[in-house]
């Protein structure tokens, strides 16, 4: 399912992400070191600057809820390459972000200019942000990479003023739980439990492993919930009416299809 979704039908010449399934006991010791993003940053930047679920599904999504940005500070959390934070500096946004990969931050550098406002942070950890800081946070396909939400969460509602929002993209239970089950390998990821799951990443002639965490709807909601937020939206997106054209025989064959799932968050 994935692999259709990240090839591009056009003629042109682009990278190509193929995605395989890990079993646990792949992942020992001896396995090369997951969630990498240093040693494949510039491949997966530019898979993710043109391919279905990310260029023409999860970012427009975001977008899409973020609405007007003009003159409104928001924090990208995670940010990558700064796909999403040009998009939003593009419209009007006072911008800032940052990422746990100094390689994926200098290639946000490169796009954005070096007046950007980027730092290598994690975002389990203290955000280096004072208090009230930022209208929104853009928290765009980054949480799942963490096993406790908790502290995460309460930082980014530290950091945003009394009633501003956390835009948020995960990956969409279901369609995690429906991979494992598809290749006969439910059990090791049971809809209800909080699980992690390995896929293997293979762009170009480079392999990573990217390890992220499953989390059930309830526990999601929990989460938000818990740290703060009142849900205002629960999103499952069409893809980009742009998708059409650029992807004709994905879209012809899945119009609308499950990936990832999108909220906007209120800070009570």
């Amino acid at each position: 399912m994935i692999d259709e979704f990240a090839k591009d039908n056009s003629e042109r010449r682009e990278l190509v992400m193929s995605v395989r399934l890990v079993s646990p006991s792949e992942v020992g010791v001896d396995s090369p070191k997951v969630n990498d993003y240093n040693s494949f940053a510039e491949a997966y930047a530019a898979v993710n600057e043109t391919n279905l679920v990310n260029a023409y599904y999860e970012r427009p999504a975001m977008l899409d809820l973020v609405g007007e940005a003009a003159g409104r500070r928001i924090l990208d959390a995670g940010c990558g390459s700064g796909l999403l934070y040009a998009a939003l500096r593009d419209r009007g946004a006072l911008m800032s972000g940052f990422d746990s990969s100094a390689e994926m931050l200098e290639l946000a550098r490169r796009r954005l200019g070096d007046g950007a406002d980027l730092r290598v942070t994690d975002l389990g950890g203290p955000l280096p942000y004072p208090d009230d800081a930022f209208d929104d946070v853009v928290a765009s396909l980054v949480l799942h990479y963490l096993e406790d939400w908790g502290p995460a969460l309460a930082e980014l509602r530290r950091v945003l003023k009394p009633g501003g929002r956390l835009i948020a993209s995960v990956d969409h239970p279901f369609a995690v739980h429906l991979m494992h089950r598809e290749v006969g390998r439910e059990a090791e990821c049971d809809y209800f439990d909080t699980t992690n799951w390995t896929t293997e990443w293979t762009i170009g002639s480079q392999t990573a492993l990217v390890s992220r965490w499953h989390r059930p709807l309830h526990a999601t909601i929990e989460a938000f919930t818990g740290a703060g937020f009142r849900i205002e939206v629960i999103s499952e997106p069409d893809p980009d009416p742009a998708a059409h054209e650029r992807f004709p025989e994905a879209i012809a064959a899945m119009p609308r299809f499950l990936s990832f799932l999108f909220f906007v968050l209120r800070s009570e």
